[in-house]
């Protein structure tokens, strides 16, 4: 597969709620990266995805744009969804570079605006923390949350 295809397989994955999917795509040393979860590496982003794929009901995923060339590549997708712990409608508009190796993600890195998500996925009382305390509280949360799923895997 090339590196572009895996690009969008990896979104249209997203899109239909199929973490298992997604998962398959990464290098088993692979490492992923955003705002929310921090840098995680080899089983764990599969296991992020598989939880998040898992638990989101209404998530649409868009892919806007997606290029790869050689061993890297970017993206630009959109998720809409209802973030759990409020019951807010949150859409995420992302930016995403990787690196590839041997048709599979070897590195992967999201970013986007954590204040605007905050505002959308909290509301005003999330806010009143601050953005550092508010960043580090939500990447506890997200890395307690994706703790306990793993551990509900045998072999996770």
């Amino acid at each position: 597969m090339e590196n572009a295809e895996v690009i969008r397989a990896l979104y249209d994955a997203m899109n239909r709620h199929d973490g298992e999917a997604m998962a398959r795509l990464y290098d088993p040393d692979g490492r992923f990266q955003d705002p929310a979860f921090g840098e995680l590496s080899g089983k764990e982003a599969g296991d992020m995805w598989r939880m998040l794929t898992g638990r989101a009901d209404d998530l649409g995923v868009e892919l806007v744009e997606h290029s790869a060339e050689g061993e890297v590549g970017t993206a630009r997708w959109i998720a809409r969804y209802t973030f759990t712990r409020t019951g807010r409608p949150v859409v995420n508009d992302v930016r995403a570079r990787f690196r590839f190796a041997d048709g599979r993600i070897t590195e992967h890195h999201d970013s986007f605006s954590f204040w605007g998500w905050a505002r959308q996925a909290l509301g005003p009382a999330g806010l009143i923390l601050g953005l550092p305390l508010l960043r580090g509280l939500v990447r506890r949360r997200a890395r307690e949350d994706l703790e306990r799923f793993r551990s509900g895997r045998a072999g996770g």
